[in-house]
């Protein structure tokens, strides 16, 4: 094992961690990738195993055809979906999936959650898109190569940038996010998650509440992720 799968796979691990910390999964509703410098390997989580008897040595190891190089276990039966993301996002580095509550519930919904305030545009450059639903054919076919397709989809036919806005809504499934690495995939997860809570609650005081002004999104959302940003420290 090299040095980059060995440290993959405790930055994966410990990511995975993270969901069930951040009350983000219930029993084993979740999984977390990512992927080497060469964009040869991805290292999950393995396919059904409780986070509490997981540990970094059962992450599993597939090449980007999902072929396993090394793991005792099945990889998440999402990896087919994770694979998309890797082939077309070029950016991404590592994807998270959930079930969480509100941002499922959105996704239930197959609503996009759309941008309220600055909270969101810290984050995500405008509304978090919901896909279509799959056709019976393409979940017959190949459910979750068909999954990563539709949502690439979405943000082809949208014109949506992947790295402007890292999360998406799989329509009656469930919340993707992803990010430069593991680790900065599961926060935007438990962003995504706060942002869901919030615009449902918008709704619910006033169902006709408009977007945020395009100013103001502007303003938040480039000034910690713009050429000139100069929110945090450097």
């Amino acid at each position: 094992m090299s040095d980059e799968i060995k440290a993959l796979k405790e930055r994966v691990y410990a990511a995975n961690l993270e969901l069930p910390r951040r009350g983000l999964v219930t029993y084993t509703w979740g999984n977390v990738s990512g992927i080497t410098e060469k964009r040869d390997r991805i290292v999950i989580k393995p396919s059904g195993v409780s986070y509490e008897d997981m540990s970094v040595d059962d992450m599993v190891v597939v090449d980007i055809d999902g072929r396993t190089i090394e793991g005792a276990y099945r990889p998440s039966s999402d990896l087919a979906t994770h694979l998309e993301f890797y082939k077309s996002f070029p950016t991404c580095g590592g994807v998270v999936h959930t079930h969480s509550r509100m941002a499922t519930s959105w996704a239930q919904s197959e609503l996009d959650i759309p941008a309220f305030g600055t909270t969101h545009a810290d984050y995500f450059y405008g509304d978090v898109p919901c896909t279509r639903r799959l056709t019976r054919d393409e979940i017959e076919s190949a459910y979750e190569v068909n999954t990563g397709k539709v949502i690439v989809e979405t943000f082809t036919q949208r014109g949506i940038d992947p790295v402007s806005i890292p999360g998406v809504l799989a329509a009656c499934h469930g919340p993707f996010t992803w990010g430069k690495d593991a680790e900065e995939a599961v926060h935007n997860s438990v962003v995504l998650e706060e942002l869901a809570a919030m615009a449902f609650n918008v709704m619910v005081l006033d169902p006709d509440h408009p977007s945020i002004p395009s100013a103001i999104l502007d303003k938040h959302y480039l000034r910690k992720h713009g050429k000139n940003a100069y929110y945090g420290q450097d």
